[in-house]
């Protein structure tokens, strides 16, 4: 027994040796990251920053219907996207991306696809994305004609394209606004779009956020392909840590009784007592956020449930195609109000739409031959959305608050920014997984699915690192309080044990040379 606490002692010593210094890190950039995120551009950002499609000189020159563009520039077939826009040069173009092959002999694709880029104008497909074209597009996302552009080069990833949602447009083009708040887009290389936008402010404190937290140091260079076992191992080796010293702790504490000096710990040094205080108080929030920290790396794939993916186009009733007799660009535009900046070519549960764009607003779903407003059917949707599994429908709810499960958070965070619109449909499968798919019945496009597995994610990984628990999330800043306080004092716990740490590891480096100067 006294060999096991011995080891215990020696492995907890060493390991804070190791560890206090990135729990220290993890904790203070965790509060910052409660307020910056790291770079992103959402979709009401991109959209708010497109020029209005009506302004763009489409009504005094000849444009090519889509039809038309896709003719000459010689896309052939179904569809997985379709977008107009004046978002690449300055330019109004359409961006394409042709359906996936089908079938069990169709290659399954390692990333998605790029999108074609067609001028609306001359039906050109752009062949390449040059320093002009980015520096227009630039121009245009600044909404500033006489934007003072710094045209920064190329690179293939930096501290803030880190995002694997980036790797379709790389090679990136980086440019500075030369704007008041410092701000650099990254315009992507493929389809000139401007992809991220990262503000000076925003860069500055994601060194001390989340750029530190994520340990991205480590990507984009020599240790990239090492990046999530790197994080997977400390997370792992911060564990034993917590719960070592969890156990040393307690031993050390005289719940009943006291010390000769009058002390519930033994240790008189004003660093160890503290360390042991604070150790033991925040012993379980340490080891939650690390363990939790740990689940967001879904390590080894334990979140993968493996399901068979939903079957969209049984839903929608096949792939997009442009209707042989499609309304026009110009009915279209006038069919919706004239602040929008994109119009969408969909496929939705059994019927070919146009979503109309604006930054402020839900999209207005056209129907895409007639250019009249789209209204659904009662039931049609359940209906439709009953075809994506090949297993029974259990229920169907209609969301008309946020749950657990379905919910949005602020456009900063890891998991904000992205679609969540109220109300939503959510259809539950009686599949070996439990699916649930959540739709939105407005526009009949599928927001997502979760599963079994990703249900357990959500409660091991975002419920206990971000503690985004609703009744918490909507008494703020209660949510503020609580967290900075914990974390705060994770801290003190941290660097009293860096302290302690660096004065052990100058002790055991001072002992050779003393040896060696007596000698």
């Amino acid at each position: 027994m006294p060999h096991a606490k011995r080891w215990l002692y020696l492995v907890h010593r060493w390991l804070g040796v190791l560890l206090c210094a990135f729990f220290a890190m993890w904790f203070v950039s965790g509060v910052v990251m409660m307020y910056v995120g790291y770079p992103k551009l959402t979709q009401a950002e991109r959209l708010a920053h497109l020029p209005p499609l009506r302004s763009a000189g489409m009504g005094t020159e000849r444009l090519l219907e889509p039809a038309d563009a896709l003719q000459r520039a010689g896309v052939a077939g179904p569809l997985q996207d379709l977008r107009l826009a004046v978002a690449s040069g300055g330019r109004p173009v359409y961006l394409v991306i042709p359906a996936a092959p089908t079938g069990d002999a169709a290659p399954r694709p390692r990333r998605a696809p790029a999108a074609v880029v067609i001028d609306v104008i001359t039906g050109e497909k752009l062949q390449q994305v040059d320093a002009e074209r980015a520096i227009a597009s630039a121009r245009a996302f600044a909404q500033h004609p006489d934007a003072t552009i710094d045209y920064q080069g190329t690179l293939d990833e930096d501290a803030f394209t880190h995002s694997r949602a980036l790797d379709v447009h790389r090679p990136l083009h980086r440019l500075h606004l030369g704007d008041s708040a410092g701000t650099v887009v990254y315009v992507s290389g493929t389809t000139g779009e401007v992809v991220r936008d990262a503000p000076l402010q925003e860069r500055a404190w994601n060194y001390v956020g989340a750029w530190i937290h994520w340990l991205y140091p480590f990507r984009g260079n020599v240790f990239n392909d090492y990046w999530t076992d790197i994080v997977n191992w400390l997370s792992i080796a911060g564990i034993v840590l917590t719960v070592t010293g969890t156990v040393v702790g307690v031993l050390r504490w005289r719940f009943r009784g006291r010390y000769k000096t009058g002390a519930r710990t033994p240790y008189r040094g004003f660093m160890m007592r503290w360390h042991h205080v604070f150790g033991l108080v925040f012993a379980a929030i340490t080891f939650t956020w690390i363990f939790s920290g740990l689940m967001s790396m879904n390590p080894w794939k334990i979140f993968d449930s493996g399901a068979a993916p939903l079957r969209q186009q049984a839903m929608n009733g096949g792939p997009l195609e442009v209707p042989a007799q499609a309304a026009t660009v110009q009915a279209l535009l006038s069919a919706a109000s004239p602040n929008i900046r994109e119009l969408r070519w969909v496929r939705n549960a059994g019927h070919t739409l146009v979503l109309a764009y604006s930054p402020t607003s839900a999209p207005t779903v056209l129907d895409a031959t007639t250019a009249a407003a789209h209204v659904w059917a009662p039931g049609a949707m359940a209906e439709a959305a009953a075809r994506l599994l090949p297993h029974a429908v259990v229920r169907t709810e209609t969301l008309t608050a946020y749950d657990l499960h379905y919910y949005d958070r602020a456009a900063h965070t890891m998991t904000g920014g992205g679609d969540k619109p109220l109300p939503a449909l959510r259809v539950v499968f009686d599949d070996p997984n439990a699916s649930w798919v959540h739709i939105d019945p407005h526009t009949g496009t599928v927001l997502g699915r979760t599963d079994s597995h990703r249900r357990t994610s959500r409660w091991l990984f975002a419920m206990l690192h971000s503690w985004d628990w609703l009744p918490l999330l909507e008494h703020r800043p209660l949510w503020d309080i609580l967290l900075i306080v914990l974390s705060l004092g994770g801290a003190v716990m941290s660097v009293t044990g860096i302290v302690i740490g660096w004065r052990r590891l100058g002790t055991k480096l001072q002992g050779p040379q003393l040896r060696s100067s007596r000698q």
